[in-house]
């Protein structure tokens, strides 16, 4: 297995909230402008992955949300998307 690959499992396994506070940190450090452009390049690599993570885990958790919605039937629980045909 490829250190990417090795990486990309690594940050698979991580909370959004783990995975959040280490996209923050790689940002923080590219952001000190103080790194070897292959180092910063990793670092942006990293900052990539992280962010899809934790983009798949706020769709999945959008997925799990349900509202409660008062409809015609009285209160209805309908899924999040729905809520924004209204």
């Amino acid at each position: 297995m490829s250190e990417r690959a090795r990486e990309q499992a690594r940050v698979d396994q991580l909370d959004f909230e783990g995975a959040l506070a280490e996209l923050e940190q790689r940002v923080r450090r590219l952001e000190a402008g103080d790194l070897a452009l292959e180092e910063a390049l990793d670092l942006y690599e990293q900052g990539v992955d992280l962010a899809r993570s934790c983009h798949e885990k706020l769709e999945a958790a959008e997925q799990r949300v349900s509202q409660l919605v008062r409809g015609p039937k009285g209160i209805e629980d309908r899924p999040m998307q729905d809520l924004g045909d209204e």
